[in-house]
């Protein structure tokens, strides 16, 4: 690695090895091999190089929203990745158009791994969760918005960490060894976790900031005239109807949990 580029931080994913891990379970955090010496990137310090990760029935606000603003950063040159270029319907029915191949891909600064339905698909997909854990070994920053956290998690990139993801499902990122943390933004060391869609948007300011300083995210920031003033005061699970609430985290368990405990017995240790 060039010790020249301030961004670069290495990040080490867990060995996968199969283990029975039910969702509500508490593990340890993982631990590293012994003696092993971490991997850095060779990275132009004036251009900044962010991979977005494309699947089927991902959330298109969780990729566009950070994608409006990352595309702004300076130097930035911006690659959408999916396992072929073949147009990615996401769960609005929005088609995604890929610049690039899984297996094309070169080395990113900055991973993206946006959440949606398809999310829990790819967390099960090998070529997936194996170009997830190349990148991470070689990028500076490994981020996710909503539920794209478990596609990390998958990767044995969560295991003791901090990290959230959208609320109704939060509590299922223990299975991966995370701590969940009931924060919009989340950063512990080169892994950032944003909340629910939206907080993508934030997740991707505060990342701009890092990249570039507060003044160029703050640019940014005026350019997209992000200035949130919703209509209604139900945006949070804190403050919505309890009942919308309840309902909502027992279908997420009920269609999600299943995937996420095949996916967490596959990394954990």
């Amino acid at each position: 690695m060039s010790s020249e580029n301030p961004r670069v931080r290495a990040v080490h994913p867990v060995d996968a090895e199969v283990v029975e891990v039910p969702v509500e379970a508490s593990v340890p955090p993982a631990e590293h091999v012994a003696g092993e010496q971490p991997s850095t990137p060779e990275h132009d310090p004036d251009e900044v190089r962010i991979a977005f990760l494309l699947f089927p029935d991902l959330t298109q606000l969780d990729l566009t929203g950070p994608a409006q603003v990352l595309a702004r950063v300076p130097g930035a040159r911006v690659e959408y990745v999916a396992a072929t270029l073949d147009p990615v319907p996401s769960d609005c029915g929005l088609a995604l158009v890929p610049t690039t191949t899984i297996a094309a891909a070169g080395p990113a600064d900055v991973l993206v791994v946006p959440g949606g339905e398809g999310a829990f698909d790819a967390m099960l997909d090998a070529e997936v969760i194996g170009f997830v854990r190349r990148e991470a070994e070689r990028a500076t920053w490994v981020t996710s918005v909503c539920t794209g956290a478990f596609v990390l998690g998958a990767a044995g990139l969560l295991a003791g960490k901090r990290a959230t993801t959208h609320w109704a499902s939060r509590p299922m990122l223990g299975a991966f060894g995370a701590q969940p943390v009931d924060d919009r933004v989340v950063d512990d060391g080169a892994v950032v976790t944003a909340a629910g869609v939206s907080a993508g948007i934030d997740m991707a300011l505060w990342l701009a900031a890092e990249l570039a300083g507060q003044p160029a995210a703050e640019a940014i920031q005026l350019q997209i005239e992000y200035d949130p003033q919703p209509p209604f005061d139900a945006g949070s699970a804190t403050r919505a109807d309890t009942r919308i609430v309840t309902a909502a985290r027992a279908a997420a368990e009920d269609s999600r949990g299943e995937r996420v405990a095949r996916a967490a017995a596959a990394v954990m240790r």
